[in-house]
């Protein structure tokens, strides 16, 4: 599903009863792509910063806060000045109980907002296609990622889209490490309420392909290829991830709600 421009909110519920997201969106080609379906049972609030839309308050966000990926990079403050707000908002949720989840840029936001090291265009080269993603120890009792994990069984990867280049090579102090690859240790981990995972749980193959033809040094056809080849297991780890998600944002509207 395809949010249009103006279209900025997802119900989940016909009568306005259910827990209350926020999406941050930065780029208009890294949207909640196959998320909008599997994020069920929640309003989704759609903020298009890359359109001028106003980032909420740290007490506007409601149960939830989604940061998207981008084109730009975590300290691209020049090209995309809501960045220094959007790290200072992820800075003051993850140390909320409100739960937090951001994909490959929104990851890396999270970590530099909480004093971890981003490097951009870091020495390994970009991260393109299908990539097995090993979970930790410290991921089987992870909240949001400990039932993902348990799907990978005796294996402990599961295969997830990504495409980026920058990449944390820093965690911040205190912040638990979930997950690695093969190319770069920091596909995931968790800092207070929040989650930062590098890979793409929400990408169908029509974004894959986007994606891939904006690099020269990607193939789109192995790309494709790969996602193919594995679609099913990429289609349940990132259902999971979302399932989870909800999960952890219907229970915090349980216990407390906080006014938006």
């Amino acid at each position: 599903m395809t949010l249009d421009l103006d279209d900025r909110v997802l119900p989940g519920d016909a009568c306005g009863t259910a827990p209350r997201v926020t999406v941050v969106q930065s780029s208009p080609d890294v949207g909640l792509d196959r998320f909008a379906q599997w994020l069920t049972g929640v309003d989704l609030h759609l903020v298009r910063a890359d359109l001028g839309d106003a980032l909420p308050g740290p007490t506007e966000v409601g149960d939830g806060l989604l940061v998207l990926g981008g084109q730009m990079s975590a300290h691209d403050d020049a090209v995309a000045p809501w960045l220094r707000g959007l790290r200072d908002l992820l800075a003051v949720v993850s140390a909320t109980d409100v739960p937090a989840l951001g994909i490959c840029l929104g990851a890396q936001l999270l970590a530099v907002a909480r004093g971890g090291r981003v490097e951009v265009a870091a020495p390994p080269g970009r991260e393109a296609g299908v990539v097995d993603v090993r979970w930790r120890p410290e991921a089987a009792d992870d909240a949001l990622l400990g039932p993902v994990a348990d799907l990978a069984g005796a294996v402990r990867t599961s295969p997830q889209p990504s495409m980026h280049a920058d990449a944390v090579v820093d965690l911040p102090r205190g912040a638990v490490w979930l997950a690695s690859s093969s190319m770069y240790p920091f596909q995931a981990f968790r800092i207070g309420s929040a989650w930062g995972v590098q890979f793409h749980p929400e990408a169908g193959d029509a974004t894959l392909r986007t994606w891939a033809e904006q690099h020269d040094d990607v193939d789109t056809d192995a790309v494709l290829a790969q996602a193919a080849a594995r679609a099913d297991a990429v289609e349940t780890t990132g259902r999971a991830v979302a399932e989870s998600f909800t999960h952890l944002v219907r229970a915090r509207a349980a216990t407390r709600r906080v006014p938006v």
